[in-house]
This record gives structure tokens, C-alpha cells and sequence, in this order.
């Protein structure tokens, strides 16, 4: 539906954004991440067609609509949302959501999809942040496009109505069977709503692939780093024994060179109990998360890792510990 080939954009002497390829199929959501300045929201715009790239073809079913076949926005059937809502004041719900249309059937609809049928004849400064956000989307889709692309929709929500309302966005765009680019810098965010993840930085793309497959085998030290709570044991893989400052693990065949590695563990990969004693580790800081507490051990024979366990779990800061691996997947390695 969508295929970016070799997408080049600078500003002078300044690139943001290098040799990015990637395309996007028939109802698919790809989350594109990535730190302020990575280059995904001028990605976006490209697509859009707000911006032109230096080099490089943005397609649309098959057309290429950049370069010398430059196609305007409005063109391009193309459905924006921004972070800002950009709702007419001066016009009710639901004459913002039929701008420019002449049936009245998809603006029924699409306020009725997503629970705002009651605020059918409100203006938008009558209206919370998640309303005037569903607003917006709601216009977006009622004009039936065929790739919708979003702008850091949910940044200035509340964490709270963030949560609930992503999965409000997502359901509503799977209803409607329209593929979309949504673009945050929300690593949460990006995992839980994207069929497909991109990890940027400095205008490249460092990684795509499913949410499960970024988290647990990250492609850079870097997209580890960037998607959670990342740590790295100095280890030595030999023949299918990973020899970790934790005890040996057995990983399948085909694990990667032998020899010095770093394997990548996240806090839910390990378990903490009290040592009652000489330990493997030393309670260095604590903290309290609601369902849950994150410790912060320094190994014996390591750097310091991060433990999640459940919030009724109580350890002082200094106490000697014992950890382990529990995860029951294989580990990423990274060569040393």
C-alpha cells in the first residue's frame, strides 16, 4: 500500500533522515519510535506530503507521488491527526467531523464508534482532551482515507487517559481497515498499538519487525537500550553454554560466534530473593511502582542489574541477595 525507497532528507548540511526504506501493508499499524530528532516525525511529513525529500520515492499503491511526480496533500487521500487536535472552535462536533462532507452516515458513525454520539452538537473548548482527540480522529476517518498518519496523538494527554485511549485509536483504525504510520516517543506506547515496530536514531532506521521480536532481540545495543530497562552481562559463549557472572545457561544451536559476549537482560528476566548470607548481589537502591517494586542489585561478579518483583517484596538498601535467571526465553547476545 504504502513502500518508502531510500528516503534521503536534509536541511542543508544537516540529515535527518538517511537511506530509510520500508513499506507498509493493507490494514497494518507501524509504530515508528525513536528518540526527539531521530527523524520520524519529518518521515512522516514526507509521506504526507508536507515536506519533499532530497532523495528517495515515496509510493502509494503503486504511484510515486515525491520527486518530479510530486502529488499535493490533498491529493494523496491521506488522513492526518495531529497532536494539537486542530478542531474549529467556532464549529460543533460534529460539523468538524463532516467538514467538506456531504452525507452526514460516516460522521453518525464514527462519533457513534467511538462513544461521542452525546456530544454530537458540542463545541471543542466544551470538551476534555480525550474527547477532542477522539474528535479528531473521528473527522480523519470519516472521510475514509487510505493511509491515516499520526503525529504524537496522545502527548498531550494525561498518562491515565493515554492508556485507555491508544486502545481506543487502534480499535477504531482495525474497524475501519485503513493502514496507518502513527509516530511517538513512547516506547510503551509504540510496543502495545503497532503491528510492526520502527526503532530510530539520528534519522536511521535501526530496526522493524513485530513488538516481540524488538523487545526480546533487539537489533542494536542501542533499540535494547531505547525499548526498556536494559542490562549486559559480561559473558563467554561456548559451543551452545552461555557462561554468565549468573550461572550457565543452555542456548539452542546457532546462538551466534563463540567467544566474548554481552548478554541483555531486562528486569522481568530475573529473580531476587534474600541471601540469608554471603550473596551474588547487593540491594543498592529500591523503588515503589504500585503493583510492583524495581530493585537495583550490583553483582559480585557484574554491573549493576534491575529486578522487578512483586510490591509485598521488602529489601533493604544494602542487603545481601541472591540472583538468578528466570526467563524462559533465549537471551539477546551482543559480540564484546
Amino acid at each position: 500500500m504504502l513502500e518508502i525507497r531510500n528516503l534521503n532528507v536534509t536541511y542543508g548540511h544537516e540529515v535527518a533522515v538517511r537511506d530509510l526504506s520500508l513499506s507498509l501493508a493493507e490494514g497494518e499499524i507501524l509504530t515508528l519510535v525513536g528518540p526527539t530528532g531521530c527523524g520520524k516525525t519529518t518521515t512522516l511529513r514526507v509521506v504526507a506530503g508536507l515536506e519533499q525529500p532530497t532523495a528517495g520515492e515515496v509510493l502509494l499503491n503503486g504511484r510515486v507521488v515525491s520527486g518530479s511526480c510530486f502529488v499535493p496533500p490533498e491529493a494523496r487521500n491521506t488522513g492526518l491527526v495531529f497532536q494539537d487536535f486542530a478542531l474549529f472552535p467556532h464549529l460543533t462536533v460534529a460539523q468538524n467531523v463532516g467538514f467538506r462532507l456531504h452525507k452526514s452516515a460516516p460522521v453518525d458513525n464514527w462519533l457513534r464508534w467511538l462513544g461521542l454520539e452525546d456530544q454530537h452538537d458540542a463545541y471543542p473548548p466544551e470538551l476534555s482532551g480525550g474527547q477532542k482527540q477522539g474528535v479528531a480522529l473521528a473527522r480523519c476517518l470519516a472521510h475514509a482515507p487510505e493511509l491515516v498518519l499520526l503525529d504524537e496523538p496522545l502527548s498531550n494527554l494525561d498518562a491515565a487517559l493515554k492508556d485507555s485511549l491508544r486502545w481506543e485509536i487502534r480499535s477504531a483504525l482495525k474497524e475501519a481497515g485503513v493502514p496507518a504510520i502513527w509516530v511517538t516517543h513512547d516506547q510503551a506506547e509504540a510496543l502495545s498499538v503497532g503491528d510492526r515496530v520502527g526503532v530510530m536514531q539520528a534519522g536511521e532506521l535501526e530496526q522493524i519487525a513485530p513488538p516481540e521480536e524488538c523487545f526480546r532481540n533487539p537489533a542494536s545495543r542501542f533499540v535494547a537500550q531505547f525499548l526498556g530497562e536494559a542490562a549486559f552481562l559480561p559473558s563467554q559463549l561456548s559451543d551452545t553454554t552461555l557462561s554468565t557472572p549468573l550461572g550457565e545457561l543452555q542456548q539452542p544451536e546457532g546462538a551466534g560466534p563463540q567467544g566474548a559476549v554481552d548478554v541483555l537482560v531486562r528486569p522481568d528476566d530475573l529473580a531476587v530473593t534474600p541471601a540469608h548470607g554471603d550473596g551474588n548481589g547487593e540491594v543498592v537502591w529500591g523503588r515503589y511502582e504500585g503493583g510492583s517494586r524495581l530493585f537495583g542489585v550490583r553483582l559480585v561478579d557484574g554491573p549493576e542489574v534491575r529486578v522487578r518483583v512483586n510490591h509485598e517484596t521488602h529489601l533493604a538498601r544494602g542487603e545481601g541477595v541472591n540472583v538468578r535467571i528466570c526467563a524462559g526465553h533465549s537471551l539477546a547476545l551482543f559480540p564484546r
